[in-house]
């Protein structure tokens, strides 16, 4: 099976946020290349929140070119044969944690949201992920920091969308 096809049957699976879902799945479907980065309407993104074993902070980074707080995530690779293993390798390789593990049930959430051109959008697959007992993250090359914050501080130090995202994540929990 493809990533574009896993793709498909993973936001056919998820059960929420029906419209924003639904206008992922026509980007695919309009869109044969919507999974890469050269896709210039848009691609298909993968993320995941880190959380600690304790399930009482999270690990965000400080995006290098952004210059914002958010989860780890960004392109989907040739080699990823999944969304999850897209967004497990993501936060692998932006936390410098190995041995994190899938929150059970598939994404947590989606969310759009415009990029600088020569792209148009971001259609991000976000999961979670919890990291192992004493995990030490060490800051990528996409990365200015990387630091634990507790629930309460990630309002903030970080936008909406990741503040989404942590609601999320913990009504899974």
């Amino acid at each position: 099976m493809s990533l574009y096809d896993d793709a498909v049957l993973v936001l056919k699976g998820y059960e929420g946020q029906q419209e924003l879902r639904q206008a992922y799945l026509d980007h695919l479907e309009a869109h044969p290349d919507g999974m890469w980065k050269a896709c210039g309407a848009g691609h298909i993104t993968a993320s995941a929140l880190v959380i600690d074993p304790s399930r009482e902070r999270v690990l965000l980074t400080l995006h290098r070119k952004l210059r914002m707080w958010l989860q780890m995530g960004g392109h989907c690779e040739p080699g990823d044969t999944t969304l999850e293993a897209a967004a497990l390798r993501e936060a692998t390789e932006e936390s410098g944690i190995a041995g994190l593990t899938l929150l059970p049930g598939g994404p947590v959430r989606l969310d759009r949201h415009p990029i600088p051109a020569p792209c148009h959008w971001h259609f991000d697959v976000q999961y979670a992920v919890v990291a192992p007992q004493d995990a030490e993250h060490a800051i990528s090359d996409e990365s200015l920091d990387v630091r634990w914050f507790p629930y309460a501080e990630v309002a903030a130090v970080a936008d909406e969308s990741v503040v989404r995202l942590l609601e999320a994540t913990r009504a899974r929990l």
